[in-house]
């Protein structure tokens, strides 16, 4: 594995997450680059306005408009600030019940970090679940191969 893809893994980025004290703007940048959506075209408006926040040091708007923009079908279901730390939960189904959802949580000092970190929690989420545990083969289909049926039906 390169050391640019090492660099911006989901794992490495959620540690890079949990040891900053503060966003910059190369840690953004390295979160993007991992973006799927983002470099879209058809959604210009919306990365023009991901950069400009980001341009103006608007991190918190920064962070949820990149998540708005990546993950379409997520939604911030809980901020909170409690003893010193931001808490901040993603969910799909933001109506349920804590007790049914299955939320994404996160937290850190700064509340940016802690939008981003629950962000690609997301992702690592989605990268595990697109990836197929056994790669499923189809078999080649015999030509001499027919169906029988051997019911006795009288």
């Amino acid at each position: 594995m390169t050391a640019a893809l090492r660099h911006n893994d989901p794992v490495s980025l959620s540690a890079r997450l949990r040891h900053a004290q503060a966003m910059t703007r190369p840690l953004m940048l390295d979160i993007m680059h991992g973006c799927r959506r983002y470099p879209s075209l058809g959604q210009s408006e919306r990365t023009a306005r991901v950069m400009r926040l980001i341009d103006a040091e608007a991190w918190t708007d920064a962070a949820l408009a990149l998540t708005a923009l990546e993950l379409p079908l997520w939604q911030v279901r809980r901020i909170a600030y409690d003893e010193g730390e931001w808490h901040c939960a993603l969910s799909r189904e933001r109506e349920l019940p804590d007790w049914l959802d299955a939320a994404v949580e996160a937290h850190h000092a700064d509340l940016p970090l802690a939008l981003l970190s629950a962000f690609i929690e997301v992702q690592a989420l989605a990268t595990e679940r697109s990836r197929p545990s056994v790669p499923s083969v189809r078999p080649a289909p015999d030509l001499l191969y027919e169906p029988v049926a051997c019911e006795n039906f009288s």
